[in-house]
């Protein structure tokens, strides 16, 4: 899943992609390096990021997912917004990947039951203005898959149809880099879930711990593709990233492991 973010202010690459000419070439461009979808996203989630109004967001990211999809390009949809879902999904969005879980706008769910379409559900405590100071757990891993377990559960007794919910234990959402990291340890939890697991951890702050302090954004992609094929091994259905090519190269060594090991 190749990230494209139609922001001023993502934390990797604000402004890069904000006109929608460049938008389209570079999601062209992560298709051609082997993205299997590429998500489009026009409100930035970082930490203490502000929120953007509904009507720039819309106009950010539905020509894009147009234009990709007319080109036959597989899309996904990141907001949290009941009518963009609705609105992408009509230009040519197949997923909708709602980095709060549905819990955002009160007329997510209504609408995601109405599209049928898939959902990434995503583990949340709250808007990027408060979700830091919302970092405590008693034990991070049984906490988050209890959490996302209810969430996933309320769906499904909403109506929601249990074939279209895909999970993310949301790295970096309400989690320090200590509990980021246990996370991903206890990967197997999540995937037990019996449902597809997204893992978005490219170019994340704890990722960035581990490169020179410094060091520009692109020195993040090679730990991020690691993790992605770490993450691939434990069973994750896809890895949201920043640099498609390197990631596909470690994804193929991954197999190629993993075929080894049958």
């Amino acid at each position: 899943m190749g990230i494209l973010n139609v922001t001023s202010d993502s934390f990797s690459d604000g402004g890069r992609w904000l006109r929608t000419e460049a938008a389209v070439s570079h999601g062209l461009e992560l298709a051609a390096a082997g993205a299997d979808i590429v998500d489009v996203g026009g409100e930035s989630t970082r930490p203490g990021a502000l929120r953007v109004a509904l009507a720039e967001e819309q106009a950010r990211v539905l020509p894009v997912i147009r234009s990709l999809a007319e080109q036959g390009v597989a899309v996904s949809v990141d907001t949290m917004n009941a009518s963009t879902a609705r609105l992408a999904v009509e230009a040519g969005a197949l997923i909708v990947n709602d980095v709060s879980g549905a819990l955002a706008d009160p007329q997510m769910t209504d609408t995601m039951i109405d599209l049928a379409v898939p959902l990434v559900v995503s583990h949340w405590r709250g808007h990027s203005d408060v979700m830091t100071s919302r970092a405590t757990y008693n034990d991070v891993v049984a906490d988050v898959v209890r959490e996302l377990e209810y969430r996933v559960a309320e769906l499904i007794v909403r109506g929601v149809d249990p074939s279209n919910i895909l999970v993310d234990p949301g790295l970096g959402f309400a989690k320090n880099s200590e509990h980021n990291w246990k996370v991903l340890g206890h990967l197997s939890r999540f995937t037990d879930f019996g449902l597809p697991v997204v893992v978005g951890a490219s170019r994340k702050g704890f990722v960035g711990e581990l490169v020179e302090k410094g060091a520009p954004m692109d020195a993040r992609d090679f730990p991020s593709a690691v993790i992605a094929a770490l993450a691939a091994q434990q069973g994750a259905w896809a890895v949201r990233v920043h640099d498609v090519a390197l990631t596909k190269s470690a994804l193929v060594v991954a197999e190629a492991w993993k075929r080894g090991a049958e």
